[in-house]
């Protein structure tokens, strides 16, 4: 019997058979996804076979290959890897200029793992309306900023219902991952987006205005007029996982594009002469904290750098 891994409770599994009936599944021997360490070895998105058993339940027997997935290093542990979500059309990123802030390091780190595996992503600015004159401002900034380098951005305000209706047009039909920090509104967007799911919400913590993780475990659900949103707990870090230092280049759009004119085919653009991106940066054709996010990525490679 095949199926979609439609929510993970970490010890359960609850697949969607193809028949449409909900089964709960367990892991039926050792997984692993081409030899990478993993943390969950199935995901929710995951295309799966089971095979019941008399009490109801079910055992996972076989992944089918996946078409795309996003990852990132293990938290906890340095050498393994958690996989946030399979086969998707897409990611929604939620982030906050204030309220909490969203590192522009952490969301340059997302989109280049989601580039290493095709995965579109558009930036969901939330909470526009609790921002100052001036944090607008940044977030105006910002949001011309990925657009240039081709990023769709969003400005909404999901506790107000501002902007949310706008977002239907690009979820209708579509797989859609839902992620980012604790505390930037993402079970909030999905209430806005569905009153009927009425998923639990809660409010920062007022001592260092961090968010709390209300959603602990991965679900999808269907969307009205098809397709589903993957929701995921909160992540505090993301550290990238499985990339080698010549492969980072390539995906930051705009680095990349400068790239091809440098001497050196082999350039790492931290230190060589004749490198275009170095120059770029100095005439800020390419953003500083685009490259001080290449830089850090660099940088993972020293074991445990980047929690």
């Amino acid at each position: 019997m095949k199926g979609l891994v439609v929510k993970n409770t970490g010890s359960w599994y609850i697949v969607r058979t193809d028949e449409g009936k909900d089964v709960s599944c367990k892991i039926k021997g050792n997984f692993r996804l081409k030899g990478i360490r993993s943390t969950n070895p199935v995901a929710v998105g995951d295309r799966v076979d089971i095979l019941m058993n008399n009490e109801g339940t079910a055992f996972i027997t076989a992944i089918e290959d996946r078409r795309n997935y996003i990852i990132r290093k293990s938290s906890n542990l340095s050498k393994q890897s958690h996989i946030i979500a399979a086969n998707v059309d897409q990611a929604f990123l939620v982030v906050t200029v204030s309220h909490p802030e969203t590192s522009t390091v952490f969301i340059d780190r997302f989109l280049a793992s989601a580039e290493a595996y095709r995965v579109p992503v558009t930036l969901i600015f939330n909470k526009t309306d609790l921002l100052s004159e001036e944090e607008r401002h940044l977030q105006d900034m910002m949001c011309d900023l990925y657009t240039t380098i081709g990023y769709q951005c969003r400005q909404v305000s999901a506790s107000q219902g501002m902007g949310i209706s706008a977002l239907w047009e690009l979820l209708d039909g579509k797989i859609t991952l839902l992620s980012g920090n604790s505390g930037v509104g993402k079970s909030t967007l999905i209430n806005s987006l569905m009153p009927d799911v009425n998923l639990r919400t809660a409010e920062l913590s007022d001592a260092h205005d961090l968010g709390m993780h209300t959603t602990t475990f991965s679900e999808m659900i269907e969307l009205p007029h098809g397709g589903y949103l993957i929701d995921t707990p909160g992540i505090k870090g993301f550290g990238t996982f499985d990339m080698e230092p010549e492969e980072i280049t390539s995906y930051f759009k705009e680095i990349f594009a400068f790239s091809k004119d440098c001497r050196f085919s082999n350039c790492t653009h931290t230190q060589e002469p004749g490198c275009a991106v170095l120059q770029a940066v100095e005439n800020h054709y390419i953003s500083a904290s685009r490259y001080a996010s290449y830089l850090s990525m660099l940088d993972d490679k020293e074991e445990g750098k980047y929690r």
